[in-house]
């Protein structure tokens, strides 16, 4: 026999040897579990699209947080579905609001637990949009443009109510141009000098926010939001999308969604020298769960593998809807 020969084999033969020189290693520290908190008592609905994920009212939110932290999940990330909606979305930045509600709460039940509050306007506007909209009607139909800059003011308000309730990252996720900026010298001047801003920096106008629409109540009464998200076609541009938001002062970035863009987190990950976050959206947990429940797949092995795959594309921190799930089967190991 001629050499060299490769033996590629030899540091597969046993699951020592495998675990030994593994390279890509997904851990609990790592997982962010998403919470949708409403108004009402005695809530536990479970979303008819993303079987396991429920909507809580306050009075049913902790049994929810106190799995969450058994599991040794380090953080949350916190939806709000508001009672009243109206063109500004006002409840989202008010004092007394669901998320800030939420917060305060979580907060005292578990100092340590991280609160990452999504900061958005969608889910609490009677239109639907992530900012102020100017709306006319043309031809029967009702158009309408999102303003970019009087939006900022509105987010900016959101931020800072948040961080006060007791947020310890803010996670705003509207897209509008500016938006780190603005949210960065609004948390300064309120004194929230030392809250972190985690940059949906790179979120694409994508199908698989289908089930979220449900589970937030957040789909445009009007149009779409490929005027400010972007095209799924376009991957250079994100680049200009994350540059943006690091000169402004993000202290994570965000490529949303996960799975149909690992190479977009690649490359911000090879670009960029700051932590980088997968969210594994409503989609694509939707589409595991639908197929696991009809016998197709293995579900268990299924995430695994995926989210596996999430952390080897670049992502330090994954928000995902399979975070318990997951936590259960990494302590099963």
């Amino acid at each position: 026999m001629s050499f060299p020969i490769m033996r590629h084999r030899r540091l597969r033969q046993s699951v020592g040897i495998r675990n030994m020189v593994r390279e890509t290693v997904l851990n609990v520290q790592d997982l962010v579990q998403p919470i949708f908190v409403t108004y009402g008592t005695n809530v536990r609905n479970e979303i008819s699209s993303m079987p396991g994920v429920y909507h809580f009212s306050l009075d049913t939110l902790k049994t929810e947080v106190d799995e969450i932290a058994a599991l040794g999940i380090p953080a949350v990330l916190l939806f709000g579905i508001p009672e009243t909606k109206d063109s500004i979305g006002s409840s989202a930045f008010a004092e007394d609001g669901i998320v800030q509600e939420a917060t305060r709460l979580i907060k005292s039940w578990y100092p340590e637990l991280l609160v990452i509050a999504d900061t958005c306007l969608c889910e609490f506007t009677d239109h639907g949009h992530c900012g102020m909209v100017h709306t006319f009607e043309h031809e029967g139909h009702i158009h309408g443009d999102v303003l970019n800059d009087e939006s900022l003011t509105l987010l900016v308000q959101t931020a800072v109510s948040q961080a006060r309730a007791g947020a310890d990252i803010i996670a705003p996720s509207n897209m509008m141009d500016g938006f780190v900026q603005a949210i960065r010298s609004g948390l300064d001047e309120a004194g929230f000098l030392n809250v972190p801003i985690m940059s949906y920096s790179v979120k694409y106008a994508s199908a698989f926010y289908g089930p979220f629409r449900e589970a937030a109540d957040s789909a445009p009464q009007f149009g779409d939001r490929k005027t400010y998200q972007m095209d799924p076609a376009n991957v250079r541009e994100a680049l200009r999308e994350a540059e943006s938001d690091v000169l402004e002062g993000a202290d994570m970035l965000m490529v949303k969604p996960a799975l149909a863009y690992l190479d977009v987190m690649r490359m911000i990950k090879d670009q960029f020298d700051l932590p980088l976050v997968a969210y594994n959206v409503s989609g694509e947990y939707s589409m595991v769960k639908a197929a696991a429940l009809q016998g197709w797949i293995n579900e268990k092995a299924i995430v695994q593998e995926m989210l596996t795959g999430m952390k080897r594309a670049g992502a330090d921190i994954i928000i995902t809807y399979f975070a318990k799930d997951s936590a259960r089967w990494l302590l099963e190991r």
